[in-house]
């Protein structure tokens, strides 16, 4: 599998973000991006992920067999809101995202073992409103594991995260990509990866480099 952006270009209105951006990810790698803000890091998320139309370029999802597959079906895009009803029980929250995309082939954990995964037993049965930010931001991890998909989208995956809960996210993405996933995260501050791709949106637009950096 591998995910490959061709020349895209983005903007906000008339001012254009960033152009001509090019990269492949391939099974068990990531991509960070970087850049200050405005640079439209989470603009360039959004794109990959289907929910903003790009100005020119495109990105594609193949598999491994070459063909091109649905990008809304084989990604997960975790953005800066936890897509969780406050009033609703924890268990809820990962039981509605469990059904809605859980493969037919029915891969991922159960709800019970992506909450534990997160490090969080025992909030199941709280209102998703009571808990503490980082809390809630594990929990929308936890909705990255009820459902497999391959390609990862991850926009400020570790905001309201502690050092010990960075370190969490850090080993959820090896196991990740240790089973032959990709990644893509747009990030301020190091993510505890190995050997990432880099990319960073400067106002100079550029297209990935080789994997070797640490984030």
């Amino acid at each position: 599998m591998r995910a490959t952006a061709t020349k895209l270009k983005g903007r906000r209105g008339d001012s254009v973000l960033f152009d001509d951006i090019s990269f492949s990810v391939g099974r068990g790698e990531a991509l960070v991006v970087t850049g200050p803000n405005g640079a439209g890091k989470s603009t360039l998320l959004r794109m990959l992920a289907g929910l903003l139309a790009a100005d020119s370029g495109s990105f594609t999802l193949q598999g491994d067999d070459g063909a091109d597959l649905p990008v809304a079906e084989f990604a997960h895009y975790l953005g800066h809101r936890n897509a969780m009803k406050r009033e609703l029980r924890v268990s809820e929250n990962l039981s509605f995202w469990q059904r809605f995309q859980r493969p037919e082939d029915g891969q991922g954990l159960s709800v019970d073992a992506a909450i534990e995964a997160v490090g969080l037993s025992g909030v199941a049965h709280l209102p998703f409103g009571y808990l503490s930010a980082g809390q809630q931001r594990r929990i929308a991890l936890a909705r990255l594991l009820v459902a497999r998909r391959p390609l990862w989208l991850l926009d400020e995956p570790t905001a309201a995260l502690d050092s010990r809960s960075d370190r969490l996210f850090a080993d959820l993405v090896h196991a990740h990509l240790a089973e032959g996933g990709l990644a893509i995260a747009a990030t301020h501050q190091p993510l505890g990866l190995d050997r990432v791709i880099p990319l960073e949106l400067t106002g100079i637009h550029r297209a990935a480099t080789g994997a070797g950096e640490v984030w």
